[in-house]
């Protein structure tokens, strides 16, 4: 569903058929809440196994300097 800036307020825009299935008419009260998601939670873990793989181990004198780095 899509996300509309409509003022100084958001809304959530609800496909007609969607609509009409959950028997929602103008001016109807609804609950937005998060719900799990389980997929987004193993797709998640894929990619972080993903950069965890590309990692490589520091050399064991490696030293990392914020002010030198911001200072290139």
């Amino acid at each position: 569903m899509k996300i509309e800036k409509i003022g100084d307020m958001l809304a959530v825009v609800i496909p007609a058929d969607v609509a009409t299935a959950l028997g929602l008419n103008e001016g109807d009260m609804v609950e937005v809440r998060p719900t799990p998601d389980p997929e987004g939670d193993r797709r998640r873990a894929a990619a972080i196994e993903q950069i965890q793989q590309l990692a490589r181990p520091l050399p064991d004198d490696y030293r990392f300097d914020r002010d030198e780095a911001n200072a290139r």
